[in-house]
């Protein structure tokens, strides 16, 4: 390809440096995680290399050394390749491959480029394709980055909702469907569904690290193993799972799981059902707390910073607003990914370092903002008893519990009769003499309604 000037002081070598100049098009390399993910790949292949024979210790050494270091982040600086690049991920492969040659010859003292003693195609590359390394780094980083921040993130926010339901079990308020006055139910029941929306998130995530078990180590360039020895992918995918905790295996078809991402999509299925489980919880939360004196203001949500820069004493709903863009940001990615999964091409999907960006991108939000939201909102949110009796006492649905004392036409007709004439359902139906004080007394009681029925 020619001669290329590379930077005095870069570790990366002359493919990279193409890939610099070729892709100049966001500015945003591929995320930490991914090349995190890279260096956890390069290290199991120079031991699962060294196991078989075909690198001596003293070369896996090196390998070894430099990959954890690129793992840990420590040469972050030296992955300069745009996420626009080659579908493939190849320039991100060479990328890797060029730092943990020279990072070993500048740690021996050796001059940067010298392919000495560790050259980057023979010896970190050894039994690998970009076409496998990218799609295998690709679930490693997603699978460890949902399972160290997005996991953790969500049931630390089911905890504080958890707790909130506890602490509320004994408020009761009324109901909403369709936005309108419906049957009572207690505060700590509203919370305790929002609790169960995350504890099924956590679920979805943990079935989101299962889809990205399966890894393409192994199949080289087009599935088929060329140049790849055949305990090679088992040996690799043992050690990541000894590295990570995640059980991850060899891909029971190479050829799909080259040419394929449709794992990809499932995860980012999952991620887009968990933003939308804290779309809701963050909406519902806030349309709680709305007033303070011309909203609902069933609870009261912390003030965390002033609300308006011409209206004094403003105090708005931010950390909702705050989660509710986080899951708009990830739903949108995740249609990303859906997109890139239909561009699997023959024998390869030319879409992956965009799918890795989209993925670890939707995952850092998700998790960012469920941990913030769960400690900056939901741990000081009061409840507003005298508001939520208030409520509950004006409410004309309570009529619900007179049907089987009065039969539901003449429900009706004392509802629409007490909103009509600004009265209360227990003034018009004693008016009436449709039913006795104490007989009328525990229809009405909220606390007997909200109680589940055997």
């Amino acid at each position: 390809m020619g001669e290329m000037s590379v930077p005095e002081n870069a570790l990366y070598g002359a493919s990279t440096q193409r890939a610099v100049l070729n892709f100049p098009i966001s500015g945003q390399p591929m995320p930490p995680a991914f090349i995190r993910g890279l260096g956890l790949v390069k290290a199991a292949c120079a031991t699962a290399n060294e196991d078989l024979g075909r690198l001596t210790k003293e070369k896996a050494d090196l390998i070894r050394r430099a990959a954890d270091e690129v793992a840990a982040g420590k040469l972050d600086a030296h992955f300069p390749v745009d996420v626009f690049q080659t579908g493939s991920g190849t320039s991100s492969n060479m990328n890797a491959n060029e730092v943990i040659s020279n990072r070993v010859s500048q740690i021996l003292g050796k001059p940067i480029g010298s392919k000495d003693p560790i050259h980057p195609n023979d010896d970190v590359n050894m039994g690998q394709s970009s076409n496998d390394i990218i799609p295998t780094t690709l679930h490693v980083a997603v699978a460890e980055a949902i399972q160290s921040q997005l996991v953790p993130s969500l049931e630390h926010l089911a905890e504080a909702l958890e707790a909130k339901a506890e602490a509320f079990k004994g408020i009761v308020k009324i109901g909403r469907t369709h936005l309108m006055d419906a049957t009572p139910l207690t505060l700590g029941q509203e919370f305790s569904g929002y609790a169960a929306q995350v504890r099924k998130g956590v679920a979805r995530a943990k079935k989101a690290v299962a889809a990205l078990s399966e890894l393409a180590i192994g199949g080289t360039a087009v599935g088929t193993g060329i140049n790849c020895h055949p305990e090679f992918a088992g040996r690799v995918c043992k050690i990541l799972s000894a590295q990570t905790g995640i059980p991850f295996r060899e891909a029971d078809n190479h050829f799909e799981a080259q040419g394929g991402r449709d794992d990809a999509v499932e995860v980012a299925g999952y991620l887009s059902t968990i933003a939308a489980s804290l779309t809701k919880v963050a909406n519902d939360i806030r349309l709680l707390g709305s007033g303070p004196r011309s909203g609902i203001s069933e609870i009261s949500l912390k003030a965390t910073q002033p609300g308006s820069s011409i209206m004094p004493g403003k105090v708005n709903p931010v950390m909702s607003e705050m989660l509710v863009q986080a899951a708009i940001y990830a739903q949108g990615m995740s249609q990303v990914v859906a997109m890139c999964g239909r561009d699997g091409h023959f024998e390869l999907n030319v879409t992956i370092p965009l799918i890795a960006k989209a993925l670890l991108d939707s995952v850092t939000v998700l998790a960012n903002g469920a941990r913030v939201f769960a400690d900056e909102c939901v741990a000081g949110i009061e409840a507003n008893e005298a508001r939520c009796d208030e409520l509950v006492k004006r409410s004309l649905m309570l009529v619900t519990a007179l049907n089987p004392y009065i039969g539901y036409d003449n429900a009706a007709r004392v509802a629409k009769k007490a909103f009509t004439e600004n009265k209360t359902l227990r003034e018009v139906v004693l008016a009436e003499k449709l039913l006795d004080e104490a007989t009328l007394d525990k229809a009405l009681d909220p606390m007997d309604m909200v109680k589940p029925k055997a």
